[in-house]
């Protein structure tokens, strides 16, 4: 039997990473508006985690910032001059406008694309779709140089596949693989369950105090587009509920790996009928489903939001157990921990607690899980990967000086409309294309 094998690619924190409460929903985000960031020290934090995940034995790969501030998108919103002049209207005139087309948010690569491994598509390929994360417009303007990323990564047609994001529109809001779940084992076909906020194109029950983000339509194209057979696609709708309390996208409220589903009692509109179906979807596949449903008297959904204990990564070990990985939040919070530990001590999938340090992407609304994408992976596809992006202790080591040699180690908003910034940003991801053997996937190299 063949060794697949789930790969996590991190995000790389991009060199504008500032606070600027962009995304309406998520509460973390919004606390720490306007206060001042570092990114040298983010991006340290973000190395760190697949530095310790590759050391663990865990294949482990890095995707790069995007290009930010995005001038090339400024000029399409009708500004002229040269980048300064620009820089300096935009700062002058529209100060959140150059917050958003400044953006790091990038770095949260779990809303990079949908995934779906060979073992499940029609074609045996690996498919990748960006999202079009329309609801939010600093991230709608990623879609096209995530393709481009995703392209210089997984290059090879033999193996892989890439689609275009869907269309800009709300009726096809898609975020990704932060709202979806594979669970089976890699090396068979398993259970795709895409978790959606809303339906676009039918009245029901939407939350009235934040945006549904995900559509059920959008869900059901990707899995078209990934040609996956519909009696293994479960469609399932997040509670309205939990939305309204700060669960702006499925991985702060549930994470799957393998045959395991962890996740909160109020995650799914249905609650147990979701687990009934899932449950029978892979045992059709002759697989049996392992929920482990966290009771609201244990964990309330706030203190799921707070600490981001869902947000976290379930990796399966070679001894057949899994490690999950949390943040420090979950450590520092000791009814979740005291929930943590009663989990790790039963043992009955998870025997195994990390605890990494991710203060800075936290403070703005993103944890581990929202930090990387996951890619199930043959032997044949993964020596299709681009190796140049694959964690290794001398990448590491580069990684990191380059960090140090062209992030600053404080950010604010007023800091943005410096001209001396942008030339920054462009050194650096100029060197970095050449680092991770990515070519010319920036507007500016082009």
């Amino acid at each position: 039997m063949q060794h697949c094998v789930e790969a996590n690619f991190d995000g790389l924190v991009g060199p504008t990473h500032h606070y600027a409460g962009l995304s309406f929903g998520n509460e973390a985000s919004t606390r720490h508006r306007r206060e001042d960031a570092n990114p040298r020290l983010a991006a340290r934090q973000g190395l760190a985690k697949m530095k310790a995940l590759s050391d663990a034995g865990f294949m482990q790969g890095v995707l790069p910032p995007h290009e930010r501030p995005h001038l090339a998108y400024l000029r399409r919103l009708g500004f002229t001059g040269n980048d300064a002049q620009i820089l300096a209207q935009v700062a002058r005139d529209h100060r959140q406008l150059l917050s958003i087309l400044s953006s790091a948010s990038a770095m949260w690569v779990a809303n990079a694309a949908t995934v779906s491994p060979s073992a499940d598509s029609a074609d045996g390929r690996v498919h990748f779709t960006p999202a079009n994360l329309h609801n939010k417009f600093h991230r709608a303007i990623e879609a096209e140089t995530t393709g481009a990323i995703l392209r210089a990564v997984f290059r090879d047609a033999r193996f892989f596949r890439h689609h275009e994001a869907l269309p800009q529109s709300a009726l096809f809001g898609d975020e990704g693989a932060a709202n979806h779940n594979r669970l089976g084992r890699y090396d068979s076909p398993g259970v795709q369950m895409f978790v959606y906020g809303k339906s676009g194109l039918e009245a029901g029950s939407e939350p009235g105090r934040y945006p549904a983000r995900q559509t059920r339509e959008a869900s059901e194209a990707v899995a078209r587009l990934h040609l996956l057979a519909p009696e293994r696609c479960l469609m399932v709708q997040q509670d309205p509920a939990v939305i309204d309390q700060g669960v702006f996208h499925n991985d702060v409220i549930s994470v799957s790996n393998e045959q395991v589903l962890f996740y909160h009692q109020q995650a799914f509109a249905g609650g147990e009928g979701v687990r009934e179906r899932l449950s029978r979807a892979l045992a059709q596949l002759g697989q049996e489903l392992t929920a482990l449903e966290v009771p609201a008297r244990r964990v309330s959904v706030a203190d799921a939001v707070a600490t981001y204990l869902f947000n976290s990564q379930l990796l399966s070990r070679r001894d057949g157990k899994m490690t999950i990985v949390v943040p420090q939040e979950c450590r520092e919070h000791d009814g979740v921990w005291a929930y943590l530990s009663e989990l790790v001590a039963e043992g009955r999938a998870i025997d195994r607690v990390s605890v990494v340090d991710l203060r800075e992407s936290m403070r703005n609304g993103g944890g581990p899980a929202c930090l990387r994408l996951r890619v199930i992976l043959t032997p044949q596809e993964q020596g299709a990967v681009n190796p140049a992006t694959l964690m290794t202790p001398a990448l590491f080591d580069r990684l990191n000086l380059w960090v140090d040699r062209h992030y600053r180690d404080r950010l604010n908003q007023d800091d943005l409309a410096d001209p001396s910034l942008l030339n920054e940003v462009r050194t650096a991801l100029d060197e970095l294309t050449q680092l991770l053997d990515l070519g010319a996937i920036y507007p500016f190299q082009q």
